[in-house]
Protein backbone atom coordinates (compact mmCIF):
# COMPACT_ATOMS: atom_id res chain seq x y z
CA UNK A 1 0.00 0.00 0.00
CA UNK A 2 1.31 3.45 -0.94
CA UNK A 3 1.23 6.11 1.76
CA UNK A 4 2.63 9.62 2.07
CA UNK A 5 4.09 10.96 5.33
CA UNK A 6 3.46 14.69 5.25
CA UNK A 7 4.18 17.77 7.33
CA UNK A 8 3.77 21.51 6.90
CA UNK A 9 5.03 24.65 8.61
CA UNK A 10 2.88 27.78 8.63
CA UNK A 11 2.75 31.43 9.63
CA UNK A 12 0.21 30.75 12.36
CA UNK A 13 -2.60 28.57 13.63
CA UNK A 14 -5.64 29.45 11.53
CA UNK A 15 -5.91 29.75 7.74
CA UNK A 16 -9.22 31.55 8.17
CA UNK A 17 -7.24 34.40 9.80
CA UNK A 18 -4.99 34.73 6.75
CA UNK A 19 -2.20 32.42 7.83
CA UNK A 20 -0.41 30.47 5.11
CA UNK A 21 1.83 27.45 4.53
CA UNK A 22 5.56 28.22 4.34
CA UNK A 23 7.04 24.72 4.00
CA UNK A 24 5.86 21.27 2.89
CA UNK A 25 7.64 17.92 3.00
CA UNK A 26 6.39 14.53 1.82
CA UNK A 27 7.98 11.07 1.99
CA UNK A 28 6.65 8.15 -0.02
CA UNK A 29 6.07 4.88 1.87
CA UNK A 30 5.29 1.50 0.40
CA UNK A 31 3.97 -1.10 2.83
CA UNK A 32 5.17 1.04 5.72
CA UNK A 33 8.75 1.63 4.53
CA UNK A 34 10.25 4.66 2.75
CA UNK A 35 10.89 4.05 -0.94
CA UNK A 36 13.89 5.15 -2.99
CA UNK A 37 11.90 8.10 -4.37
CA UNK A 38 13.46 11.35 -3.14
CA UNK A 39 11.29 13.27 -0.67
CA UNK A 40 9.37 16.30 -1.85
CA UNK A 41 10.58 19.34 0.10
CA UNK A 42 9.39 22.84 -0.78
CA UNK A 43 9.74 26.26 0.80
CA UNK A 44 6.81 28.51 -0.07
CA UNK A 45 6.39 32.26 -0.21
CA UNK A 46 3.34 32.94 1.98
CA UNK A 47 2.84 36.35 0.33
CA UNK A 48 2.65 37.93 3.76
CA UNK A 49 4.88 38.52 6.76
CA UNK A 50 6.01 35.78 9.15
CA UNK A 51 5.04 36.66 12.74
CA UNK A 52 7.79 36.53 15.33
CA UNK A 53 6.09 33.67 17.20
CA UNK A 54 6.08 31.52 14.06
CA UNK A 55 9.68 32.43 13.26
CA UNK A 56 10.78 31.23 16.69
CA UNK A 57 9.15 27.84 15.96
CA UNK A 58 10.56 27.09 12.50
CA UNK A 59 13.20 29.76 11.86
CA UNK A 60 11.89 30.70 8.40
CA UNK A 61 11.97 34.47 7.92
CA UNK A 62 9.89 36.68 5.66
CA UNK A 63 13.05 37.63 3.73
CA UNK A 64 14.11 34.01 3.18
CA UNK A 65 10.65 32.89 2.03
CA UNK A 66 10.31 35.83 -0.36
CA UNK A 67 12.93 34.12 -2.54
CA UNK A 68 10.68 31.09 -3.09
CA UNK A 69 7.55 30.53 -5.21
CA UNK A 70 4.03 30.94 -3.83
CA UNK A 71 1.80 27.92 -3.32
CA UNK A 72 0.07 28.42 -6.67
CA UNK A 73 3.39 27.79 -8.44
CA UNK A 74 4.10 24.49 -6.66
CA UNK A 75 0.57 23.12 -6.27
CA UNK A 76 0.76 20.78 -9.27
CA UNK A 77 4.11 19.41 -8.12
CA UNK A 78 2.61 18.74 -4.69
CA UNK A 79 -0.56 17.10 -6.05
CA UNK A 80 1.46 14.94 -8.43
CA UNK A 81 3.59 13.64 -5.55
CA UNK A 82 0.72 12.73 -3.23
CA UNK A 83 -1.37 11.20 -6.01
CA UNK A 84 -5.12 10.89 -6.04
CA UNK A 85 -5.73 8.16 -3.49
CA UNK A 86 -2.63 7.49 -1.35
CA UNK A 87 -3.20 7.76 2.38
CA UNK A 88 -1.68 10.88 3.95
CA UNK A 89 0.02 10.06 7.26
CA UNK A 90 0.09 13.26 9.33
CA UNK A 91 0.74 14.07 12.97
CA UNK A 92 -2.21 16.23 14.06
CA UNK A 93 -3.82 15.77 10.66
CA UNK A 94 -6.71 18.15 11.26
CA UNK A 95 -4.30 21.11 11.44
CA UNK A 96 -2.39 20.35 8.24
CA UNK A 97 -5.51 19.38 6.29
CA UNK A 98 -7.18 22.72 7.08
CA UNK A 99 -4.17 24.60 5.74
CA UNK A 100 -3.75 22.40 2.67
CA UNK A 101 -7.39 22.69 1.68
CA UNK A 102 -7.35 26.44 2.25
CA UNK A 103 -4.37 26.76 -0.09
CA UNK A 104 -6.00 24.49 -2.68
CA UNK A 105 -9.17 26.56 -2.56
CA UNK A 106 -7.15 29.72 -3.29
CA UNK A 107 -5.74 27.98 -6.36
CA UNK A 108 -9.11 26.75 -7.57
CA UNK A 109 -8.11 23.11 -7.01
CA UNK A 110 -10.35 20.37 -5.53
CA UNK A 111 -10.00 19.87 -1.80
CA UNK A 112 -8.38 16.76 -0.36
CA UNK A 113 -10.96 14.48 1.24
CA UNK A 114 -10.58 14.29 5.01
CA UNK A 115 -10.81 10.49 4.95
CA UNK A 116 -7.48 10.34 3.07
CA UNK A 117 -5.68 11.61 6.17
CA UNK A 118 -4.52 9.22 8.87
CA UNK A 119 -3.69 11.00 12.13
CA UNK A 120 -0.78 9.51 14.08
CA UNK A 121 -1.58 11.82 17.01
CA UNK A 122 -5.00 10.19 17.37
CA UNK A 123 -3.48 6.71 17.14
CA UNK A 124 -0.81 7.54 19.73
CA UNK A 125 -3.41 8.87 22.18
CA UNK A 126 -5.47 5.72 21.72
CA UNK A 127 -2.49 3.41 22.22
CA UNK A 128 -0.99 5.34 25.15
CA UNK A 129 -3.87 7.10 26.93
CA UNK A 130 -2.77 9.81 29.32
CA UNK A 131 0.81 9.88 27.99
CA UNK A 132 2.38 12.72 26.00
CA UNK A 133 1.78 12.19 22.30
CA UNK A 134 3.84 14.93 20.65
CA UNK A 135 6.34 13.90 18.00
CA UNK A 136 9.21 14.51 20.44
CA UNK A 137 7.50 12.41 23.13
CA UNK A 138 6.95 9.53 20.71
CA UNK A 139 10.57 9.70 19.57
CA UNK A 140 11.62 9.32 23.22
CA UNK A 141 9.19 6.44 23.75
CA UNK A 142 10.47 4.54 20.71
CA UNK A 143 14.14 5.55 21.23
CA UNK A 144 14.30 7.39 17.91
CA UNK A 145 17.15 9.91 17.80
CA UNK A 146 15.70 13.42 17.46
CA UNK A 147 18.63 15.27 19.05
CA UNK A 148 19.10 17.27 15.82
CA UNK A 149 15.55 18.64 16.04
CA UNK A 150 16.34 22.10 17.40
CA UNK A 151 13.48 23.82 15.54
CA UNK A 152 10.44 22.50 13.73
CA UNK A 153 11.19 21.73 10.10
CA UNK A 154 8.86 19.98 7.69
CA UNK A 155 11.45 17.64 6.18
CA UNK A 156 13.05 16.54 9.45
CA UNK A 157 9.66 16.17 11.12
CA UNK A 158 8.42 14.03 8.22
CA UNK A 159 11.47 11.78 8.44
CA UNK A 160 10.91 11.33 12.19
CA UNK A 161 7.20 10.77 11.62
CA UNK A 162 7.92 7.96 9.16
CA UNK A 163 9.91 6.17 11.88
CA UNK A 164 7.29 6.84 14.55
CA UNK A 165 4.52 5.58 12.26
CA UNK A 166 6.25 2.23 11.80
CA UNK A 167 6.60 1.86 15.58
CA UNK A 168 2.97 2.81 16.19
CA UNK A 169 1.95 -0.03 13.87
CA UNK A 170 4.02 -2.56 15.77
CA UNK A 171 7.60 -1.97 14.68
CA UNK A 172 9.60 -3.25 11.73
CA UNK A 173 8.80 -6.91 12.47
CA UNK A 174 5.10 -6.80 11.70
CA UNK A 175 4.48 -10.47 11.01
CA UNK A 176 2.93 -11.26 14.39
CA UNK A 177 -0.80 -11.20 15.04
CA UNK A 178 -0.63 -8.06 17.18
CA UNK A 179 1.18 -6.13 14.48
CA UNK A 180 -1.37 -7.30 11.96
CA UNK A 181 -4.16 -6.12 14.21
CA UNK A 182 -2.56 -2.68 14.50
CA UNK A 183 -2.13 -2.45 10.75
CA UNK A 184 -5.76 -3.45 10.25
CA UNK A 185 -6.90 -0.87 12.82
CA UNK A 186 -4.84 1.85 11.20
CA UNK A 187 -5.77 1.11 7.62
CA UNK A 188 -9.39 0.11 7.97
CA UNK A 189 -8.59 -2.90 5.79
CA UNK A 190 -8.37 -6.52 6.98
CA UNK A 191 -4.82 -7.61 7.65
CA UNK A 192 -3.58 -10.61 5.70
CA UNK A 193 -4.27 -13.77 7.76
CA UNK A 194 -1.39 -15.83 9.03
CA UNK A 195 -1.30 -19.25 7.37
CA UNK A 196 0.53 -22.42 8.37
CA UNK A 197 3.20 -23.73 5.98
CA UNK A 198 1.94 -26.36 3.55
CA UNK A 199 3.94 -29.37 4.72
CA UNK A 200 3.12 -32.81 6.19
CA UNK A 201 2.64 -32.96 9.98
CA UNK A 202 5.58 -34.07 12.09
CA UNK A 203 5.10 -37.53 13.65
CA UNK A 204 4.56 -37.43 17.44
CA UNK A 205 7.64 -37.82 19.57
CA UNK A 206 7.72 -40.60 22.21
CA UNK A 207 7.15 -39.15 25.66
CA UNK A 208 6.59 -42.10 28.01
CA UNK A 209 9.19 -42.58 30.76
CA UNK A 210 11.55 -45.54 30.36
CA UNK A 211 11.70 -48.39 32.88
CA UNK A 212 14.99 -47.05 34.22
CA UNK A 213 13.52 -43.54 34.67
CA UNK A 214 10.49 -44.98 36.49
CA UNK A 215 12.77 -46.94 38.83
CA UNK A 216 14.85 -43.87 39.67
CA UNK A 217 11.69 -41.86 40.31
CA UNK A 218 10.29 -44.54 42.63
CA UNK A 219 13.56 -44.61 44.58
CA UNK A 220 13.45 -40.82 44.94
CA UNK A 221 9.81 -40.82 46.11
CA UNK A 222 10.53 -43.55 48.65
CA UNK A 223 12.84 -41.13 50.47
CA UNK A 224 10.06 -38.53 50.92
CA UNK A 225 7.78 -38.36 53.96
CA UNK A 226 4.10 -38.87 53.03
CA UNK A 227 4.37 -37.85 49.35
CA UNK A 228 0.91 -36.60 48.43
CA UNK A 229 0.98 -37.90 44.85
CA UNK A 230 1.32 -41.50 46.11
CA UNK A 231 -1.87 -41.04 48.12
CA UNK A 232 -3.62 -39.59 45.08
CA UNK A 233 -2.38 -42.44 42.92
CA UNK A 234 -3.98 -44.88 45.35
CA UNK A 235 -7.37 -43.15 45.07
CA UNK A 236 -9.34 -40.27 46.70
CA UNK A 237 -10.05 -42.25 49.88
CA UNK A 238 -6.32 -42.72 50.49
CA UNK A 239 -5.71 -39.07 49.83
CA UNK A 240 -8.34 -38.07 52.40
CA UNK A 241 -7.10 -40.47 55.06
CA UNK A 242 -5.36 -38.92 58.10
CA UNK A 243 -1.63 -38.85 57.84
CA UNK A 244 0.36 -40.96 60.29
CA UNK A 245 1.85 -38.97 63.12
Amino acid sequence: MREICLDTETTGFDPASGHRIVEIACIELMDGSPTSRPPLHLYINPERDVPEDAFRVHGLSTEFLAQHPPFAKIVDQFLDFIGSDSRLVIHNAEFDMRFLNAELKRCGKPRIAEDRAFCTLTLARRKFPGSPASLDALCRRFEIDNSHRVKHGALLDTELLAEVYVELLGGKQRGLNLAGMEAEEASGRPAAPLTAPNRPPRPPRPHAASAEELARHAAFVAKLKNPIWLALAEGPDAAAAPKPQ
